[in-house]
């Protein structure tokens, strides 16, 4: 009987259940519970499952350049980070209130390790997340205008609870990046999150979108709502490749 219960937890994809019964049944565990307690362990081992398997997927389809969480974050003074700030993000509370974050600093001050752990929160708190690197972003979505695949593209990044814009800046925008990233914004503003990183401080933001109309528009939905994050110091690449050699020595 046994067998064949497991059988049809298998069949019908209750992994959970099956994991906890097969579990019960070797160590004689079901022997010491009643009935009630027997079906409650096993509902909440299918829900567990289903959970963890949920968040699994939400954090494999956000493709995120890091693989950060928020106990890794490094609250060194000289940084800029501070920790009950971070700790107040981490409820996830800017994501149902459609806030952004913007987080700029010089490269390697860890911009996007920070935005990844964000991310990375959120994706735990089934939220849906979706990382991009602003310059491969727009390139694609060029390539997507051209071959008519762009509304799908857009509509991608329009479900998101939370996107992730990394890079922001790299490189002067063109009409056509300017163009999807108002569209980006139009779709999510008052509506979604985004966390944007950049090295150049937001006053230079203006210049580098160009054309005077659009970035008065851009800006106006990327700083509506939106908490700034402003990391210092020197690259923690440049001095984990100095502790590095220094531990060589």
């Amino acid at each position: 009987m046994n067998t064949d219960t497991l059988d049809k937890m298998k069949q019908m994809h209750l992994l959970g259940m099956h994991r906890a019964f097969s579990t019960s049944l070797q160590t004689e565990r079901n022997e010491q519970l009643t009935a009630d307690e027997m079906t409650a362990m096993l509902v909440d081992s299918e829900w567990d499952d289903r959970h963890n398997r949920s968040i699994e997927r939400t954090t494999k389809n956000a493709r995120f350049r890091y693989k950060a969480t928020i106990e890794q974050l490094d609250y060194r003074s000289q940084r800029g980070l501070d920790k009950n700030h971070i700790q107040r993000l981490a409820d996830g509370k800017y994501i149902t209130q459609n806030e952004n974050i913007l987080i700029t600093g010089p490269t390697g001050t860890g911009k996007s390790f920070l935005a990844s752990a964000l991310g990375h929160q959120a994706c735990g708190q089934r939220f849906k997340v979706l990382y991009a690197n602003a310059t491969r972003l727009f390139a694609q979505l060029k390539m997507a205008k051209a071959d008519g695949s762009a509304i799908r593209e857009f509509a991608k990044i329009e479900k998101q609870d939370l996107f992730i814009l990394d890079d922001f800046g790299i490189q002067p925008f063109d009409q056509a990046s300017r163009t999807s990233l108002l569209e980006i914004l139009e779709d999510r503003h008052g509506k979604r999150s985004i966390i944007i990183t950049s090295q150049l401080p937001v006053k230079q933001w203006y210049e580098v979108i160009g054309e005077k109309t659009v970035a008065d528009a851009i800006l106006d939905r990327i700083l509506h709502h939106a908490q700034r994050i402003e990391l210092k110091g020197e690259s923690l690449r440049k001095n984990q490749h100095k502790k590095s050699e220094d531990n060589n020595e």
